[in-house]
């Protein structure tokens, strides 16, 4: 299992950056080879994604999420991946958006990929599009859901 932890500064509230980050469907716009997530219900996604000319399709679950603070998932069926995003308030108009992916490379070409750094590398990119998208936006999130998904035995 490989880990990849990366951080952005965003320019907006942390409320904002929380509420964008719940739109899952808005993803493939600042995600590199995400091409389509589709919200299921409060706690399941389903992704379809294109990475290096391989196409994957798989399902998640999230696992816990607090207004504000966190969203933590996991993969239920496809590719082998968990992770968790935290949101830090810096000040009332600066955030601290923080994702911890874990990840199982598949094959070759994956692990090979994981071993270069590609993976840190898409990830990093990810978040510098997610603080443009947000930014670019005025502050102002496409959607929000405020609900509370509580980790299993909490």
């Amino acid at each position: 299992m490989s880990t990849v932890t990366e951080s952005v500064d965003v320019n907006v509230p942390v409320r904002t950056a929380y509420n964008q980050w719940t739109q899952f469907e808005e993803f493939p716009r600042f995600m590199d080879g995400v091409q389509e997530i589709k919200q299921l219900d409060d706690v399941h996604t389903h992704w379809k994604t294109e990475i290096a000319g391989v196409r994957r399709e798989f399902d998640a679950e999230i696992t816990e999420q607090l207004p504000d603070e966190r969203v933590a998932w996991h993969t239920t069926d496809g590719e082998k991946q968990a992770g968790v995003v935290t949101f830090h308030r810096l000040d009332d108009t600066h955030t601290r958006v923080t994702v911890q992916l874990d990840f199982d490379p598949q094959g070759f070409v994956e692990t090979a990929g994981d071993r270069l750094g590609i993976v840190d590398r898409r990830i990093k990119g990810d978040m510098r599009r997610f603080k443009e998208f947000i930014e670019s936006r005025g502050g102002i999130p496409t959607g929000e859901w405020r609900g509370q998904v509580d980790r299993p035995g909490a």
